[in-house]
């Protein structure tokens, strides 16, 4: 006589089916991790375990004392797998991770191309005050790349994306080895959409609130003593687009900042500075012009240079956002929304034109065709 468990009982032969099914095509998978590793592999409260576990939904994480079992879809349980097992890689190099590496180390195992995460985001650009900078996403890393391989290099992406973060931190790097004399930064003294009114103070003070950024950035990179001596001996220039006017700029690191206000004039100005033994990096997002009536000179370099040679055009997504992750959803919103707007202005635009031709052809002249006597 067959047990209960053998014979379902009427009305549920599809569901017990279906469990059967689910049941077989489970897969499991353990991983050992030594104790202090997998303090620093889980993080703060388990965020990256709670970032694993949103990367891979169909995939159950439980962690029980140096074991982690993954059981799910097979799949996706050998993706997660092989996720752990390049971050172990990354925190045994005593490197530190966050939510932004756990992402980005997932996406590149999806690629398919054979990246390796562990090696890809492993290189430290440089080391400042105990934090190691490096990129943290594959765009990233090829960004940076560039930055070494050609003398001009756009980094185009929006905000989070580490553009102007990583040019800065490419260009103390390049002071501290000596391959440059000097660093020049950069950018326009445009508003953001606002009216600021005359500011008080010297030059200087009424200059500085549009410089503060690219300063807050150095102060991190350096020692914050050494800083003001670096900017006191001309080491450091901080100036604003229009000093750059006249000048030559020979074996410096000069890294020009939110481009996308600079009009055409001013970007062709910029680029012809360039001197013998030196770099430049462009960064800026062309999402987000403030420029009130001028075309933005970001875009239109990105048309006329796009053929030359030992100019490089990087450009970064909302995958390369490493702020929080909210930014990037918001990022891809604003990007859906602007393609949206814009190809409903074509379908108007298109529109008009129809009816311009079609008013065009039913028009006759009046001496067209002259009465009849």
């Amino acid at each position: 006589m067959p047990t209960s468990e053998s014979t379902p009982a009427a009305g549920e032969p599809e569901a017990t089916a279906a469990a059967a099914t689910e049941s077989a095509a489970a897969s499991e998978a353990r991983l050992h991790v030594d104790g202090v590793q997998m303090v620093r592999l889980l993080g703060p409260q388990d965020r990256l375990l709670t970032t694993l576990e949103r990367q891979y939904p169909q995939v159950s994480v439980h962690v029980r004392g140096n074991e982690i079992s993954l059981t799910g879809d097979p799949a996706q349980v050998d993706a997660a797998r092989r996720l752990i097992e390049e971050l172990l890689l990354m925190v045994r190099n005593g490197q530190e991770i966050s939510p932004a590496e756990v992402t980005s180390s997932a996406k590149m195992l999806d690629t398919g191309l054979g990246l390796s995460p562990s090696d890809v985001l492993s290189q430290a650009i440089l080391t400042a005050r105990g934090k190691a900078i490096r990129p943290k996403t594959l765009g990233q890393k090829q960004y940076v790349d560039a930055i070494d391989h050609n003398t001009i290099v756009f980094g185009i992406g929006p905000a989070g994306t580490g553009k102007t973060y990583l040019a800065m931190a490419k260009a103390v790097q390049a002071l501290q080895r000596k391959e440059v004399n000097r660093i020049i930064l950069t950018r326009p003294a445009v508003e953001a959409g606002e009216r600021l009114g005359y500011l008080p103070g010297t030059l200087t003070d009424k200059i500085d609130p549009y410089l503060r950024p690219l300063y807050d950035a150095l102060n991190e990179m350096m020692d914050p003593d050494i800083v003001p001596k670096l900017l006191a001996a001309g080491t450091i220039e901080v100036a604003p687009l229009a000093y750059m006017r006249g000048r030559t700029l020979n074996d410096s690191f000069i890294v020009l900042d939110e481009a996308q206000n600079t009009t055409p004039e001013q970007m062709k100005m910029f680029l012809t500075r360039l001197g013998f033994g030196s770099r430049m990096v462009v960064t800026g997002d062309i999402t987000q012009v403030d420029l009130p009536t001028a075309a933005s000179g970001l875009r239109l370099v990105t048309r006329v240079l796009k053929d030359i040679d030992d100019i490089y055009f990087a450009r970064l997504t909302s995958d390369d956002v490493v702020r929080h992750t909210l930014v990037g959803r918001i990022v891809d919103a604003y990007t859906e929304y602007d393609a949206q707007k814009q190809a409903l202005h074509y379908e108007r635009e298109q529109a008009a034109e129809f009816a311009n031709r079609a008013e065009r052809r039913s028009s006759v002249p009046r001496d067209r065709f002259p009465k009849r006597r």
